[in-house]
């Protein structure tokens, strides 16, 4: 079998690995124990890198278009896939042996996918923050450019507000966790709505201070610092 390809973010971090939309692929091929390599893109150059490579643009809410990554190249079937749920699926079709999306639950990881970052996404300033810290100068700018569209300057204007808005969103997790029988979203099955959520505190361990990860790690009794934990060994990425 030939190694599949994972086009990801570049950072000046040690291992350079930060994004959690990237993360989440990787998170699937190491658990799914299949061989990949990744290729590291400038954030600033994604857009010459993604046409090159021959991906499709998204669009932006205002109609324009955008490259974005992850994008995974299949050699072993020719495909070519991009955003990280479409991914997931993608893997999980092809490659359907430890499965993350067990008794059909696809259509309810799509949406419970879309409610987690309904709970993030209000607190997002302070974390983009930080980005801008572990990017190249150049790609900085162009992440500052490119998010400031969605979410409006400045991002350290609330940052008491955020991280209170932040603590709520986490708490409202903490309770359908709650609800579960097991140590997982889905009780005792492994799946991939235990990844997004631990790709997103992958983010705020790799790019936030020290004291600001140990802070979110302590929430709910140390709840988000465990949660990471467990899904990096049960991806074999601990």
């Amino acid at each position: 079998m030939l190694p599949l390809v994972l086009y990801d973010i570049l950072s000046e971090l040690p291992g350079n690995n930060w994004s959690p939309n990237p993360a989440k692929p990787r998170f699937v091929l190491s658990y799914k124990d299949l061989p990949f390599v990744t290729l590291w893109v400038e954030y600033s150059d994604i857009s010459i890198a993604m046409k090159a490579v021959g991906t499709k643009p998204n669009k932006r809410r205002d109609g324009s278009e955008v490259h974005t990554v992850p994008v995974l190249s299949d050699p072993n079937t020719g495909a070519l896939i991009t955003d990280s749920l479409e991914i997931a699926f993608y893997l999980e079709k092809t490659y359907p042996e430890k499965p993350i999306f067990s008794n059909n639950s696809e259509p309810l990881i799509r949406a419970f996918d879309s409610a987690y970052v309904s709970l993030i996404r209000p607190a997002i300033r302070p974390i983009f923050l930080r980005c801008t810290e572990i990017l190249s100068p150049a790609s900085a700018q162009f992440f500052i450019g490119a998010r400031s569209m969605d979410i409006p300057l400045p991002w350290d204007a609330k940052r008491d507000e955020d991280w209170e808005l932040l603590e709520k969103g986490y708490n409202t997790a903490y309770e359908w966790y709650q609800k579960s029988d097991g140590k997982w979203i889905m009780g005792d099955t492994f799946s991939y709505a235990d990844i997004v959520v631990a790709c997103w505190l992958l983010m705020y361990k790799r790019v936030l201070k020290e004291d600001e990860w140990a802070r979110i790690g302590s929430w709910n009794g140390g709840k988000w610092a465990q949660v990471l934990a467990d899904v990096e060994k049960e991806c074999k990425l601990a």
